[in-house]
């Protein structure tokens, strides 16, 4: 199984429970957590702790100004958006190496702009033609754990057992 570094970036994002709940995704599988400014919230919001209980501090966080200045910063690396208005499906993406995978803000998703600039590398979930859209949070840790079967739930705990049990 292939190495993998995932990232997962939120556009914008509005809701701290759903950025919440993503960060307790992050810090379960390792991922690393990226937010496009500018937020709906801040994160020093009781909710968005909430949301991510005593996880937090298993998180790793990057801040960027905005959506081109991170496109800038990471050109070379493999950047995917999971938008609803792409053609190919999630489980297409080739998760190898350092992967960073862009969720749009709740209310408009990701810009259109960005997506006819980057066609290629847009993805969606299926879902019935009737569904405007599933849960931010939902569809990252879809996603997520897509990319961790994949390539083998590398450095993840698939034994069951915890460390106090291992004794």
């Amino acid at each position: 199984m292939s190495k993998l570094t995932l990232n997962i970036v939120l556009y914008q994002p509005e809701i701290p429970q759903n950025t919440g709940n993503i960060a307790r995704t992050c810090a379960a599988t390792g991922a690393h957590l990226h937010l496009i400014k500018p937020l709906g919230f801040s994160t020093r919001d009781k909710y968005l702790k909430r949301a991510g209980l005593d996880y937090w501090p298993l998180v790793s966080v990057t801040y960027h100004d905005d959506l081109s200045g991170f496109l800038d910063r990471h050109a070379r690396e493999r950047t995917y958006f999971l938008t609803k208005k792409a053609n190919r499906i999630y489980d297409q993406i080739d998760f190898n190496g350092k992967v960073f995978l862009v969720f749009g803000k709740e209310t408009a998703g990701i810009p259109g702009t960005i997506l006819h600039d980057h066609r290629e590398s847009c993805f969606r979930i299926p879902m019935i033609s009737e569904a405007r859209s599933l849960n931010v949070s939902n569809a990252a840790a879809i996603v997520v754990y897509e990319a961790l079967r994949q390539t083998g739930f590398a450095g993840l705990n698939t034994d069951g057992k915890y460390p106090e049990q291992s004794k």
